[in-house]
C-alpha cells in the first residue's frame, strides 16, 4: 500500500485525451463526450489513474477549444454540460481522478468580455484585455513577438488602438494585473472544483504577466524557439515570458486550489525555459504542484540519453518536488520509434521517479501522419502555408510542429472503416496504418498494448516505483548501451532494478540470490520468473531484490 503522506497526484498515471480525435458516438466525424464515457473502461483497464482532457469547453473552434468564448458551458460538437456532469461521474466511479484544460492566459476574441472591451475605449472592460496606443499609426506599440512568430499586437480599426496575443491573433490576453480579471478566472477554477474536477493542466502558462512598462524585448540571435528556451524569432522574450509576477502568481492560484483539500487536487503547468527556470513555477512546495518538462520530447531514445535526463530531473526536481515524464501531446510531432524502443520508452516513462504523462494512440504506437500544409486545418498551419513543405518537414524534425494536426488523428480503435473511430469521415484523415496498428489487433499477445498494460500493472502491485527513492547508476565503460537504475523503499527493504538495453548485443547479468524478474518487454504477459542471466538486445527488464 502507499504511504499516507505521499499525496495521490505524487504517484498517479495520466493519460491525455484530445476528445476531438478519441472516439464519435454520434456520427458527426467528431469525438465527443459520450464517446469518451463508452471508453472509460479501456483507459481503466489500460491501468490509468488519471485522465487529462483537452478543452471541450464553449469555442467557436477556431483553436480547436483553446480560444474559449465561455468557460462554463459545453461547445455542443462535443455534448452537453449533463454530458459532462455524468462524465465526472463515470471517471470517479471507477476510481480514476479527471483533470482539465485550464486556459488562464487568453480567451476567444468571441468571448462576450472581449467583445464589451473592444467596444469602446471607456468600456468597463476595456482594462481586462491589453490595450495600447501604437507608436504610430500602423506601428505596434512595442517590438514584442507572439510564441508563434510575427508580431503579437493586433490593429482593432473601431477604437484606434492595439491589442496583444501571445499565441494566434484571435487569443487575446487577459489583463491580469486588473484585480476584476483575477477574481473573475479565480472564480472558474472554484466553479470546476466544486463540480468535482480533481486538477487541472494550465495552458501557456508561463505567459499570464508581461512586463508593466511595456519595454521592447531585446535582440537575440535565435531564429526558433525550444523547449529549453523559449527565446526566438530573433528576441529574448524577457518581458513577455516567465516573468517574475507570473513565478508569484502560480503561488496565488495554488492557494485557490488548496481552498479543495478532500479530496486533494493539483495543478500542472504548461512552461517553457530550462529546468532550473521552470522549477521555479513550484515554489517552496507553495507553488504549481508540477511542471511540464519538455527537455524529454527531445532526448535521444538512448542510455545516455536517458541517464542526462535523469540526471537533470533528480537534480532540480529532488524530494519533495516531482518532476514529470512526458514524451508527447498535442501539440509535438510523435516521436518517430521502433517497436523496441517504444517498449524501452514506456519501460523508462513508468518506472523512472516522475509522473508520466501518455499521450492518447502512444499505447499502441500510433505514428505521426504528414499532412500537407495546404490541407491543414490548424490555425498555425494556415498561417505559416506560405512555407515551402519542405521546409516546414525539417522544422518538424527540430520538434517544431507547422501543422498540429498531424499529431492529433483519431484513435486507432480497430481495423474496420475509419480505424472504429467513426462511421462517418473523421474530422482529421486516420493514418493509413491503421489496419496493422490498432487496438483490437493488439488486445492479444506480446504486443506494445499489453506491454503499456503490464506496466501499469506493475505500479500498482509495487508501489516503491510509485513513490520510492531512485537511484542512477552510472553507466558501464563496458556495457555503454544499458542504463540502470533503482527505486528502493523508504525502510531499504526493497528494492527494484530497471535496466534498459538500446544495444544490439546482450549483457551478461549478475544478480543476489533474491532476485527475480517482474517484466520483460520481450514478453511482458510473462510475468514473474527467475532472473536471467544475460539482458537481451533492445530489451528492458524490471527486478524484485529483497533484502
Amino acid at each position: 500500500m502507499p504511504e499516507p503522506s505521499v499525496p495521490w497526484w505524487k504517484r498517479t498515471t495520466v493519460y491525455q485525451i484530445y476528445p476531438r480525435s478519441f472516439y464519435d458516438s454520434n456520427g458527426d466525424g467528431i469525438g465527443d463526450l459520450q464517446g469518451i464515457i463508452e471508453k472509460l473502461d479501456y483507459v481503466k483497464e489500460l491501468g490509468f489513474e488519471t485522465i487529462w482532457f483537452s478543452p471541450f469547453t464553449m469555442s467557436p473552434q477556431a483553436d480547436f477549444g483553446y480560444d474559449i468564448s465561455d468557460y462554463l458551458s459545453i461547445a455542443p460538437e462535443y455534448g452537453t454540460m449533463e454530458e459532462c456532469e455524468r462524465l465526472i461521474e463515470e471517471v470517479h466511479a471507477r476510481d480514476m481522478r479527471i483533470v482539465l484544460d485550464m486556459v488562464l492566459n487568453h480567451t476567444s476574441d468571441q468571448h462576450p468580455w472581449f467583445q464589451e472591451s473592444r467596444s469602446s475605449r471607456d468600456n468597463p472592460r476595456r482594462d481586462w484585455y491589453i490595450w495600447r496606443d501604437g507608436r504610430g499609426p500602423r506601428t505596434p506599440p512595442n517590438n514584442w513577438k507572439a510564441m508563434i512568430g510575427g508580431s503579437g499586437w493586433h490593429k482593432d480599426d473601431a477604437t484606434e488602438q492595439w491589442y496583444w496575443a501571445t499565441f494566434l491573433p484571435f487569443q487575446p490576453d487577459l489583463n491580469y494585473r486588473n484585480p476584476d480579471v483575477k477574481e473573475a478566472m479565480f472564480g472558474i477554477v472554484r466553479h470546476w472544483l466544486k463540480q468535482g474536477v480533481d486538477g487541472f493542466r494550465l495552458d501557456i502558462f508561463n505567459a499570464i504577466y508581461k512586463d508593466a512598462s511595456f519595454q521592447n524585448n531585446p535582440f537575440s540571435r535565435r531564429p526558433l524557439p525550444s523547449e529549453e528556451n523559449p527565446d526566438g524569432f530573433f528576441q529574448k522574450n524577457e518581458n513577455t515570458i516567465n516573468h517574475p509576477d507570473t513565478f508569484a502568481f502560480a503561488k496565488e492560484l495554488r492557494q485557490v486550489v488548496d481552498e479543495f483539500d478532500d479530496p486533494e487536487r493539483f495543478v500542472v503547468g504548461e512552461v517553457f525555459g530550462s529546468t532550473e527556470d521552470v522549477r521555479r513555477y513550484c515554489g517552496d512546495q507553495d507553488g504549481l504542484h508540477m511542471v511540464f518538462l519538455f527537455k524529454s520530447l527531445q532526448t535521444p531514445c538512448t542510455a545516455k540519453g536517458y541517464s542526462a535526463l535523469i540526471q537533470d530531473y533528480e537534480r532540480h526536481f529532488p524530494e519533495p518536488a516531482i518532476p514529470t515524464l512526458v514524451f508527447g501531446n498535442h501539440d509535438r510531432p510523435r516521436r518517430s520509434k521502433t517497436e523496441a524502443q517504444a517498449r524501452l520508452q514506456a519501460t523508462f516513462q513508468l518506472t523512472a521517479r516522475g509522473v508520466p504523462f501518455v499521450y492518447y494512440g502512444e499505447e499502441i504506437g500510433m505514428q505521426h501522419r504528414p499532412i500537407p500544409l495546404a490541407q491543414a486545418k490548424d490555425p498555425i498551419a494556415t498561417q505559416y502555408r506560405w512555407v515551402p513543405q519542405w521546409v516546414a518537414n525539417w522544422i518538424t524534425r527540430k520538434g517544431i510542429l507547422l501543422n498540429r494536426d498531424e499529431c492529433r488523428t483519431p484513435m486507432q480503435w480497430d481495423s474496420s472503416q475509419n480505424a472504429g473511430f467513426s462511421v462517418e469521415t473523421p474530422w482529421l484523415p486516420v493514418h493509413e496504418d491503421f489496419p496493422n496498428r490498432n487496438v483490437q489487433q493488439q488486445e492479444k499477445g506480446n504486443s506494445l498494448l499489453n506491454c503499456y498494460k503490464a506496466l501499469l500493472k506493475l505500479l500498482k502491485e509495487h508501489p516503491v516505483l510509485q513513490y520510492g527513492a531512485m537511484e542512477w547508476k552510472p553507466i558501464n565503460k563496458e556495457h555503454p548501451k544499458v542504463l540502470h537504475f533503482v527505486r528502493t523503499s523508504a525502510d531499504r527493504m526493497q528494492s527494484i532494478d530497471v535496466m534498459l538495453n538500446f544495444g544490439k548485443h546482450a549483457v551478461p547479468l549478475a544478480h543476489a540470490s533474491k532476485t527475480r524478474i517482474l517484466f520483460s518487454t520481450l514478453a511482458p504477459e510473462q510475468g514473474t520468473v527467475d532472473a536471467p542471466k544475460q539482458l537481451a538486445p533492445f530489451e528492458g527488464i524490471v527486478l524484485y531484490v529483497s533484502h
